[in-house]
């Protein structure tokens, strides 16, 4: 999976990932009052508008970035119609030529991480025929059980091309309170970095990156100097830029010295785009995707200069 997240970001020249994190008030009025006609105001209708809304977007973007992230809890707090509605968000993603990097945090040991595994990255068992489910090509796991959370996910990494990111630091304001600890002389991040990196020996690229990367957060930009260099062979996946406040500045120490090793994470200032006083008196609200593409284009300029 790394070798191909990396081969896109090198066609698009962009390092941009789209975050397909969809919200009812994010949803123009149009798409919802159809759905609304349909389907009355029920889970169903929500569904339906959230993959309308995706669609759209994908359409518009798709030659331009390299990866979407579509956020698993938008979709299941809407029960199996929600599930739907990502599953096939993600197959019309794949068929547009698209890297998805399921944002699931799953954590979990033993036969419950082996069914995560199975069921995202994997292969689930049906007697004697197997089956892919969600068809992500990488997700994101939370590291605090230990690598006997992770471990399940190993093979079907090897087996399947597939890959992980991994909670190190994150971008939220309160991740210090766990994250900044210091043990034996050290934060717990940079802790949590290492094993990741050394969890990674295990699955190597050809490019020189594990399959198994790590979440770091573009709000603590010296953590990020500080994680690259523990972690030369860890490919970021960087939340935070843009609505969160971090800006391509704070990105520099998450790239490496040819400017690959990430790629940044941008959602409602992408989907939502049309919303910002920046688009909104140049994009109507039926033009809601064409204002994402602006989004992009002006994110992918932002980050040529760091």
């Amino acid at each position: 999976m790394i070798d191909r997240l990396i081969q896109k970001i090198e066609e698009t020249n962009n390092p941009t990932v789209v975050g397909l994190d969809p919200r009812l008030n994010f949803i123009p009025s149009f798409i919802k009052e159809r759905a609304y006609e349909m389907h009355g105001k029920t889970p169903e209708a929500c569904a339906q508008a959230f993959y309308e809304f995706n669609k759209a977007i994908i359409d518009e973007v798709y030659d331009l970035v390299p990866a979407v992230k579509p956020q698993v809890a938008m979709y299941e707090q809407y029960g199996p119609v929600g599930i739907k509605a990502y599953i096939d968000t993600i197959s019309y993603a794949k068929k547009k030529g698209l890297i998805i990097i399921g944002d699931i945090k799953r954590s979990d040991i033993a036969s419950t991480a082996e069914a995560y595994a199975d069921g995202h990255i994997g292969r689930v068992k049906v007697e004697d025929e197997e089956y892919e489910v969600y068809h992500e090509d990488s997700i994101t796991l939370n590291p605090y059980l230990g690598y006997d959370s992770i471990e399940p996910y190993m093979s079907h990494c090897k087996t399947y091309d597939k890959g992980l990111f991994v909670l190190v630091k994150t971008s939220n304001p309160n991740s210090g309170e766990i994250q900044d600890l210091e043990v034996e002389g050290e934060k717990i991040y940079e802790r949590v970095g290492r094993l990741v990196s050394k969890w990674g020996e295990e699955v190597m690229g050809k490019r020189g990156y594990s399959h198994i990367g790590a979440v770091v957060g573009a709000t603590y930009p010296e953590q990020g100097i500080r994680l690259r260099q523990l972690m030369p062979h860890t490919f970021f996946l960087v939340p935070g830029y843009g609505a969160q406040g971090a800006t391509a500045k704070d990105l520099r120490g998450c790239f490496d010295k040819n400017g690959l090793g990430a790629i940044v994470n941008s959602s409602r200032g992408i989907i939502a785009a049309y919303k910002l006083d920046k688009y909104k008196n140049k994009y109507s609200e039926k033009e809601f995707a064409k204002a994402s593409r602006e989004a992009v284009l002006d994110m992918k300029k932002d980050l040529q200069g760091v």
